[in-house]
């Protein structure tokens, strides 16, 4: 199947410690990207053609790939002064790069590459900077058996906040960590029909326009998922799943078990 990486975002709460304008998804953890981490994660269950929607700053995604060095993650040998590979990482892979636009909403950016996906049924689609440990393999069977047109992968939100509760004279009544409220936030992880196109309109955003549109009638299937997931929407949260893989502990990795 193939996969649509929206990878074109600010981001902006990533900015502060940053160098340059590089993009979220370019953001490093150990010595490849978040964006590489995504799409090695697809690649292990087979997927392997890629759609990158493009937006902020699109060269440092485009040179990262064509001046690939396969010798920074992968085991080689040096004879007579050649590089001999002993494992690639991204050689069975098709990478299309789209410019969809530096203001595009997911949606619009969604729309600008629904002709690379040659009509295909059924494709896969991430925001490119969340990772986990997900069975993607039932994920995709779960919602091939059903007749929905869009599935969305839901998780617990992580957030360190807690809920008060509050009585009617304004005395708290109780307080409650929001990671153990009866809550699902949306996880990234897509699995889409081309029926999702039929619901977002010029402009529009995958989630508030085609996933809302698709809750209402039922057209939207959910996963639930307790399992790993990490979002990368700080600094903070980045410079924790660096320092997570660097001491070797890397549970979205499916791909080294």
């Amino acid at each position: 199947m193939k996969v649509v990486l929206f990878c074109g975002g600010l981001g902006m709460r990533m900015r502060m410690g940053t160098p340059g304008d590089v993009p979220k998804p370019m953001q490093l953890v150990g010595p490849r990207p978040l964006l590489w981490h995504v799409m090695r994660y697809y690649a292990h269950f087979g997927h392997t053609e890629f759609i990158l929607c493009l937006g902020h700053a699109p060269h440092h995604i485009k040179d990262f790939f064509v001046q690939y060095t396969e010798t920074h993650s992968n085991d080689f040998r040096l004879r007579a002064g050649r590089v001999e590979m002993l494992s690639t990482d991204i050689s069975d892979w098709q990478i299309t790069f789209v410019d969809t636009g530096a203001e595009s909403p997911i949606g619009e950016r969604l729309r600008r590459v629904r002709k690379y996906l040659d009509g295909d049924e059924m494709f896969l689609a991430n925001y490119a900077d969340v990772l986990t440990d997900a069975p993607l393999p039932d994920m995709i069977d779960r919602f091939a058996g059903s007749d929905a047109a869009a599935s969305m992968m839901v998780v617990p939100p992580t957030d360190s906040f807690h809920c008060i509760e509050l009585g009617a004279d304004g005395r708290a009544s109780g307080i409650t960590p929001v990671t153990e409220m009866p809550v699902w936030i949306n996880g990234g992880y897509f699995v889409l029909r081309q029926e999702i196109f039929d619901h977002i309109p010029e402009g529009g955003d995958l989630v508030a326009d085609g996933c809302a549109a698709l809750a209402k009638t039922g057209g939207l299937l959910t996963y639930p998922y307790r399992g790993y997931w990490r979002p990368t929407d700080t600094v903070k949260e980045r410079i924790a799943l660096d320092e997570a893989y660097l001491r070797g502990d890397r549970p979205w990795a499916v791909w080294e078990r």
